[in-house]
């Protein structure tokens, strides 16, 4: 281990010790190790997060440069709606999708929380800028082809974006919120608003247009579903540790979010049967797994993690606690 880092972690636990006004300061061999597998997770979580991104910014902006922007066809989402702005308006696209994202990421820091604005943030402004300083090939004018495999890469560039904790489209984000104030379920939601698009494209463009643009937007849906591993609109998450008291600390007060715990008892080994422990049961949307994933591993990376995917909820299991500051 590197000796700067290990002064680093020793200070912390000092520090926290002393906060807590504690007899005893010298760290013990535990909060070190605690420590350490903290920062080293935090550590590894950031760079895979932002090779994700990028690798979504790069494939979006192929998507779009190689396939869809120059045969005027459209997507569904944000990202349809900058697309049919400046084929009307002649807008560069590099302009528009961060214009028009600025109320869903507002709306993302409301309702998912900081961590997940700045990353989208981030992964739009470097689509953006992709767009803006990069020039890309035309492939084909095939429309078949051009709807079919714009939509593939422009989803596995979303899908990449999630799977790094953020978003280069709003569109679930608005979906989300939504669905709570309304009832109606997310699906339901991104369908109505993409029938808005497509019917605003057949008239503005053409019903050619529009067609070709539905195939795009399915072959974009299903690629994005097959990225994240087919994850739906909310996932209940199981967790089976040791240190159920911390998580269930970290969901309700990082993480802002309810649990259910219910205690079971262990079925492995010669004497797991007598051995008592809590259960946590947790649901959140899918744009908060890799959060929750990388809160985990820091306090138990030998956790037993079920995750089953949870097609709406009504009430409020996931909606975000207020802390009075």
């Amino acid at each position: 281990m590197n000796p700067i880092f290990k002064q680093i972690i020793i200070k912390q636990v000092l520090d926290e010790k002393k906060n807590k006004s504690s007899g005893n300061t010298n760290a013990t061999a535990y909060e070190f190790a605690k420590k350490w597998r903290v920062l080293k997770v935090t550590y590894k979580g950031f760079v895979k997060d932002f090779l994700f991104l990028v690798i979504g910014i790069a494939s979006a902006a192929f998507g779009l440069e190689s396939f869809l922007l120059p045969n005027s066809f459209i997507d569904g989402g944000v990202t349809g709606i900058s697309l049919l702005t400046s084929e009307i308006t002649s807008t560069p696209l590099y302009i528009l999708i961060p214009l028009i994202n600025i109320p869903f990421i507002i709306l993302g820091y409301r309702i998912i929380g900081k961590a997940f604005v700045i990353k989208t943030t981030i992964a739009i402004i470097g689509l953006a800028l992709t767009l803006a300083l990069f020039s890309f090939p035309e492939v084909t004018h095939d429309k078949l082809l051009v709807s079919i495999f714009g939509g593939f890469f422009l989803g596995a560039g979303i899908g990449m974006s999630v799977r790094g904790g953020g978003v280069l489209d709003g569109t679930e984000v608005l979906a989300i919120y939504i669905s709570r104030k309304a009832g109606a379920t997310i699906g339901d939601i991104i369908m109505v608003i993409n029938i808005v698009i497509f019917l605003a494209a057949a008239y503005f463009l053409s019903i050619d247009t529009a067609l070709y643009s539905m195939l795009t937007y399915l072959a974009a849906s299903k690629t994005l579903d097959f990225v994240i591993e087919g994850i739906d609109e909310y996932t209940g998450v199981t967790i089976v540790s040791s240190h159920s008291e911390e998580l269930r600390m970290m969901i309700t007060e990082t993480m802002g979010r309810g649990v259910t715990v219910y205690k079971g008892k262990r079925g492995y080994g010669k004497k797991g049967h007598n051995s008592e422990f809590d259960i946590i049961y947790t649901v959140i949307t899918r744009l908060e797994i890799s959060k929750l994933k990388l809160e985990i591993e820091k306090i138990d990376p030998n956790a037993f993690v079920v995750m089953s995917s949870v097609k709406d909820t009504i009430g409020g299991m996931i909606k975000k606690k207020s802390f009075a500051h």
